[in-house]
């Protein structure tokens, strides 16, 4: 049994003996669905689990000698884990955004999924969850639209929204494949304005259409590789260089950083390379106070201008 299966039962369990006393092995077992060799198992893992410092007093104290279960210093795990309201808001929209996107299949059984936890997060979540939605203004039709193209071996003309620029562009793409990463779908395809292999979201594609013209990208175009991610940065990208405190260190992670130094207390410096400044400028408002620019300076400098900006909007309100 993996550990993925495993664990949420035993989150189960030890609340549900908490709050039964005496309970036997056999009828435990029933309730959970398992064996008694099964639960007995689990016990045996409960045993070892408990507080940091794994000396007897930090450890679940457990016992089922007689077939009885007995037990005793688990109150941090006593209750059953309770998701906040912020936190089940957030996946009812989460869930509810995906149910839209148009590759999404089983919608019957996200639907039930989603009524669930709408029952057990109670009206506060429910209530506070409907009045927030994300809109995807993408072609409801992309995905079969791309993969006609790609049937019939046909070029496609995009409307694209590239959100480092905040415009739309017009493109005119030889489809070559489709790619899921985390997640989402690409159309990977000769572009015609870049004269380049380019990596397209399809729920970015606000208008897509079929062309009568040939699908014929160029001799020796490859689709990429996306294994160590969607985006690659150029050499003739340019350089810049943060310094994180140890809430801000995500960045090293989610971005691909040519350099990523350990200050000490958790902070680290990180170089990276982005072709486009306005993107730079908006992470680092997000950072707020876990990160600083260190270079370049036209950087940091277009950073406080547009937080000084976003303030005089407040001053205004």
């Amino acid at each position: 049994m993996s550990t993925a299966d495993r664990l949420p039962r035993l989150l189960a369990l030890v609340p549900y003996l908490m709050s039964h006393p005496g309970a036997q092995v056999p009828e435990v077992a029933k309730v959970f669905g398992l064996t008694e060799k099964q639960l007995i198992d689990d016990l045996q893992l409960v045993w070892m689990c408990g507080l940091p410092g794994h000396t007897p007093g930090d450890l679940i104290d457990v016992s089922w000698d007689g077939g009885e279960i007995i037990i005793d210093n688990a109150d941090t795990i006593a209750r059953p884990l309770r998701l906040a309201v912020d936190e089940a808001s957030a996946l009812l929209v989460a869930l509810r955004m995906l149910a839209e996107l148009p590759e999404f299949g089983d919608r019957d059984a996200l639907s039930r999924v989603i009524a669930k936890l709408e029952r057990a997060a109670g009206e506060a979540a429910a209530v506070v969850s409907s009045q927030v939605a994300v809109e995807v203004d993408a072609a409801p039709d992309a995905l079969p639209t791309v993969n006609e193209a790609l049937r019939r071996r046909r070029r496609l003309s995009l409307r694209y929204y590239v959100p480092g620029r905040d415009e739309i562009t017009p493109r005119e793409v030889d489809p070559m494949r489709l790619v899921m990463v985390d997640g989402r779908s690409y159309l990977s395809g000769w572009c015609y304005r870049a004269e380049a292999v380019r990596l397209f979201r399809l729920d970015r594609m606000l208008t897509v259409d079929v062309l009568d013209v040939p699908a014929d990208p160029p001799a020796g175009a490859e689709p990429g590789e996306v294994t160590p991610g969607v985006f690659r940065p150029s050499p003739t990208d340019e350089m810049v260089e943060l310094e994180l405190t140890p809430a801000g260190r995500w960045v090293a992670e989610y971005y691909p950083c040519e350099e990523v130094t350990e200050l000490g207390e958790g902070r680290l410096r990180v170089a990276l390379r982005a072709r486009d400044q306005g993107w730079l400028v908006r992470l680092a408002l997000r950072l707020g106070d876990t990160g600083r620019v260190l270079s370049p300076a036209s950087l940091a400098a277009s950073v406080r201008e547009a937080a000084a900006s976003a303030l005089k909007l407040y001053e205004s309100v």
